[in-house]
């Protein structure tokens, strides 16, 4: 008989208070001594009916056993994960002056080649006006070089000129359009650079001058996310690390409740945060969602499948922090140590310790473990 037998002595003791309580409380009554006689003989005959009841229960009764299988055990990595920028634009001014017509705020979009501000004051004044000389001049010389090349070709068929000065003539002609051009390509340039305008597609992010403020050369302007710049990023610590690779598959569920997003692991920086974890860039399958940035909620990366054997998780004990579980075999009930893996519905799966086959206590397997404690114990007389 196992543990079973400790609680029936202790039932039985129990049982046997209560028949006596209730005899002497017959007996006391004198008037009814052959009622209260004949009723603490029938009380003391049910008592050890049951007791043969109980006793018998126990020791015909053994713990529910059960066959330890394998199957299969999908594991996933979760992690908080954020929405967050891949890179910035930063629009600088590219001369000193004054911003001018600063009309867009953070959270506008913007396209490619869109006039944000301009550049204005005396000191861009006065660098147009120049640059506006410079073209003018340019200008005049090229027409008095291509006025001189084309007489001297009129002249070279009567003899008036030589070759030689037609070729000199060319070189003069040749020499001022470039100067032209030149000038030309400078004005432009300099009047683009009294425009502020958008690099690429996205969101303004920040700004950070204000229409009106004087700003130096190379003095960011505002900063700009640009479209499709946005992917999801999650950290993970300890021995996780060692299952993540680029190509994993999982999903993002939002905090907010949102439908689930399908994401792969797209980079894995390998430099550790200050928190001792290791940043993971994710991005959706669907390449035509569209993340928010600041976006955040919970990765789910699937792991691999894997065969595990699995056992009930009530067969399972704890004891000094350390799983156990009670094997039965032929020679009796033992007790063997455990790694407990994930769970499963009310199963969990033995990482070490159970091999497929084994046969495994599941009623009373807590009560079997303790048993060698309650036989270090008697009962007072």
């Amino acid at each position: 008989m196992r543990v079973c037998g400790s609680t029936c002595v202790f039932l039985f003791e129990l049982r046997l208070v209560g028949v006596l309580v209730r005899f002497l409380s017959c007996s006391l009554r004198s008037e009814r001594w052959l009622v209260s006689k004949s009723g603490a003989v029938a009380s003391v005959l049910a008592f050890l009916f049951s007791v043969g009841v109980a006793v018998a229960t126990c020791q015909t009764s053994d713990p529910d056993v059960i066959t330890a299988q394998t199957r299969q055990q999908t594991s996933r990595l979760e992690a908080f994960g954020q929405v967050s920028p891949i890179n910035t634009v930063t629009v600088s001014a590219a001369e000193t002056g004054v911003i001018t017509g600063l009309k867009i705020r953070p959270g506008m979009h913007v396209r490619v080649g869109e006039e944000l501000a301009r550049l204005s004051g005396p000191g861009m004044g006065a660098l147009v006006l120049q640059s506006e000389a410079d073209v003018r001049n340019a200008q005049s010389q090229f027409d008095a070089a291509w006025k001189s090349l084309d007489i001297a070709r009129k002249q070279l068929p009567s003899h008036l000129t030589t070759r030689q000065a037609v070729q000199q003539a060319e070189s003069a002609e040749a020499q001022a359009r470039s100067g032209l051009v030149n000038a030309q390509s400078r004005l432009k340039t300099l009047r683009q650079l009294m425009t502020i305008s958008s690099p690429a597609d996205g969101t303004v992010l920040q700004l950070s001058s204000a229409d009106g403020a004087l700003v130096s050369a190379g003095q960011p302007v505002l900063t700009i996310q640009p479209a499709n710049g946005l992917w999801l990023v999650a950290e993970y610590y300890g021995a996780d690390l060692a299952g993540i690779h680029v190509g994993m598959t999982g999903h993002f569920q939002p905090a907010d409740g949102g439908v689930p997003v399908k994401v792969r692991v797209v980079s894995i920086p390998g430099t550790l945060t200050a928190g001792g974890g290791e940043s993971i860039a994710l991005e959706a399958l669907n390449s035509k969602h569209s993340w928010i940035s600041g976006e955040a909620g919970t990765v789910a990366l699937d792991l691999p499948p894997r065969q595990m054997v699995a056992i009930p998780t009530r067969a399972l004990v704890l004891n000094q922090g350390k799983w156990w579980v009670m094997i039965h075999s032929a020679a009796g009930d033992r007790a063997q140590e455990v790694v407990a893996g994930p769970t499963q519905g009310w199963d969990t799966f033995i990482v070490s310790g159970v091999a497929p086959g084994t046969k495994v206590v599941v009623n009373n397997a807590y009560l079997l473990f303790h048993a060698s404690v309650a036989e270090q114990f008697q009962i007072p007389d």
